[in-house]
């Protein structure tokens, strides 16, 4: 990702703050710039603040944006974003960055809070004949579900170390993609999760003989 502190800040509102799960939070704020789906914000409350990257997980044609963040109780930014209330000031960039949707057959693999391009990918109507491989721990982490699920039906795919049931794949992405035979080699792939995640999806794919240069990924920190 780029470095945030060489982006300009600009003040807007708070529109919404919602705790969608445990520490997991949607903050909605108001929008006055065009974006791509899949693009990203740097977010700050203070103009001289250290800014944060987000993904933009809102739509591109609703009025506000939207980001998806969880606390990280260590941190400095997420745990005062928690706290928020709408009519307070914040500070964003303009939008940024390459990791595009597109309206091809692609497949999207997300670890946690990484589902936030895919879900501005989906309310932008990007979601035909798209593939979503989503990891994480229990139920209520795999954020936006019925938005999938009600879109993808069967290619929405919950991959899962502790959950079980019909509608999970027990075990990791990692452990997923590896037993399955199904990766075309002819569709993109897009990553988006840690740095650790993103390596190590690619290796797989690339070992599956996934071209590199189909392979597309975007780190969170």
């Amino acid at each position: 990702m780029n470095d945030s502190s060489k982006l300009t800040l600009y003040k807007t509102i708070i529109n919404r703050v919602e705790e969608i799960t445990p520490d997991v939070f949607v903050l909605s704020f108001s929008r006055t710039e065009e974006f791509s789906p899949g693009q990203m914000l740097a977010v700050a409350l203070q103009p001289k603040d250290q800014a944060r990257l987000y993904s933009i997980a809102s739509g591109n044609k609703e009025n506000d944006y939207r980001i998806l963040f969880n606390i990280q109780h260590q941190g400095y930014l997420t745990p005062r974003l928690s706290k928020v209330n709408v009519g307070d000031e914040l500070y964003v960039s303009k939008p940024f960055g390459s990791f595009y949707g597109t309206l091809m057959a692609d497949c999207w693999i997300a670890a946690g809070t990484g589902i936030a391009p895919f879900i501005s990918m989906m309310e932008s109507g990007l979601g035909e004949q798209k593939k979503l491989i989503h990891g994480g721990r229990a139920e209520n982490s795999f954020y936006y579900a019925e938005l999938f699920e009600s879109k993808l039906k069967e290619n929405y795919i919950r991959c899962s170390s502790l959950q079980t049931g019909e509608h999970y794949y027990h075990g990791r992405i990692t452990a997923f993609l590896k037993q399955s035979n199904e990766l075309s080699t002819k569709r993109n792939y897009y990553i988006c999760g840690s740095s650790e995640f993103v390596v190590d999806v690619r290796d797989i794919l690339i070992e599956k003989g996934v071209p590199y240069t189909q392979i597309i990924a975007e780190i969170y920190f």
